[in-house]
């Protein structure tokens, strides 16, 4: 079960659990903000400093600019946009980093479509409990799952597989380089957006929303989570099989989780264990013998 820990070298395990630590917490700062200011917004506050004044200091990456506008967009208003706007509707910090771990799916169909990776009986195994888990958490009667942020939430997971597809078909060298320019293109189509779904009132807002915990939340988004976070995620996507890294991404929701518990006083029934025993252990299942086509 635990086969992908093997694949892995001791440091990169190391370094990718304390990452997901790091990925986990940020549900909980996100949540800070997302509840004071419009989402979408935030969001693009976050890339907005993460990008500047990184992007003066490295040289943009050669290579085809269609992966960094990709990637940008991919990342920026497909994974966070969509999942910060989730957790603005209700979603609880605990269960947001859980649902994003339904990428599970996408991944393997990437992994076999594009990278010539197995999709073996365990995989499919663990793709059907994940999806189980995903049914038992729209069971939960607390409101940490209302059911008008699953669709985004599940929008956000299925981004976040394809961002990884961006990374490796750029087959860049320069990973942090590409994280930073490729984020450029993030925060123009997360103001456009606004514009187009919510027009300026949001804008004209946001300067009476920034106070202290509004800044928490956007700097702790920008800098340790992101400039830091994705330049070491990015690496270790090119290092490994994607279908390999994905699991480690179950530690996050268990980190997330506990986050909640502390900043949010989520509560953990009985319901919401099931769905994390489901969906983590299909992560888990779905690497036993990961392997590649030839």
């Amino acid at each position: 079960m635990f086969h992908f820990l093997i694949t892995m070298s001791a440091k990169d395990t190391i370094i990718i659990i304390a990452l997901s630590c790091l990925w986990g917490f940020n549900f909980s700062a996100i949540k800070l903000g997302a509840m004071q200011t419009d989402p979408i917004l935030l969001t693009a506050l976050r890339f907005t400093f993460a990008i500047f004044p990184a992007i003066f200091f490295v040289r943009r990456p050669a290579g085809d600019a269609r992966y960094l506008i990709a990637y940008g967009l991919t990342f920026g208003l497909g994974v966070w946009g969509m999942m910060v706007w989730s957790i603005s509707l209700g979603l609880s910090a605990g269960m947001a980093g859980l649902l994003m771990n339904m990428s599970i799916i996408s991944s393997i169909a990437f992994g076999y479509w594009f990278l010539n990776e197995d999709v073996t009986v365990a995989k499919i195994g663990g793709a059907a409990l994940a999806v189980a888990g995903l049914l038992v958490s729209l069971a939960l009667t607390d409101g940490s799952v209302p059911l008008a942020a699953v669709p985004l939430t599940l929008i956000s997971a299925f981004c976040w597989s394809t961002m990884a597809l961006i990374v490796k078909a750029s087959k860049t060298e320069h990973v942090f380089a590409f994280s930073v320019w490729g984020m450029l293109f993030a925060p123009l189509a997360l103001v456009i957006f606004v514009l187009i779904t919510k027009g300026t009132q949001p804008f004209i807002a946001l300067p009476s929303q920034l106070n202290s915990e509004v800044w928490f939340s956007i700097l702790f988004q920008a800098y340790p989570t992101t400039l830091l976070g994705y330049w070491i995620w990015n690496r270790l996507t090119l290092k490994y099989p994607l279908s390999t890294i994905a699991p480690f991404s179950l530690l996050t929701p268990i980190f997330g989780l506990i986050g909640s518990i502390i900043f949010f006083n989520e509560g953990l029934s009985a319901v919401k264990v099931i769905a994390y025993v489901l969906i983590l252990s299909g992560l888990a299942l779905s690497q036993v013998g990961s392997t590649a086509r030839k």
